[in-house]
């Protein structure tokens, strides 16, 4: 671990023979805010889903561990399918006024888009 070229690539070395390179400390995950903090905007997409329409939830702050939660807590809910990645949640078909209902329920600052 200690001779892991690839995470050296581009970097100039020092002749010194007891230079030691040190990488930037790990990226840390977003902290999740509290709900009370989460602006979310609940709007309906139509962009290249075959027609189809679907509720996206945006705004999300946090880790996606957190918004796969709140995703699979909405879609249970609500009694459909969907995906939470990218930091937004995808909800199949048009929920907007439900899915508004239940974030204001839970406590999170939602409002509807288009």
């Amino acid at each position: 671990m200690d001779n892991d070229w690839k995470s050296r690539l581009g970097v100039v070395f020092s002749t010194n023979p007891d230079f030691q390179y040190v990488t930037s400390g790990a990226e840390t995950a977003p902290e999740t805010l509290p709900p009370a903090r989460q602006k979310l905007i609940v709007s309906i997409d139509r962009r290249n889903r075959g027609g189809k329409q679907v509720t996206l939830v945006t705004g999300f702050t946090g880790t996606p561990e957190d918004l796969k939660a709140l995703g699979k807590t909405l879609k249970t809910k609500l009694g459909v399918g969907g995906t939470a990645k990218g930091g937004e949640i995808t909800i199949q078909g048009d929920f907007r006024d439900k899915t508004v209902a239940l974030l204001k329920e839970m406590g999170y600052q939602a409002k509807r888009g288009n």
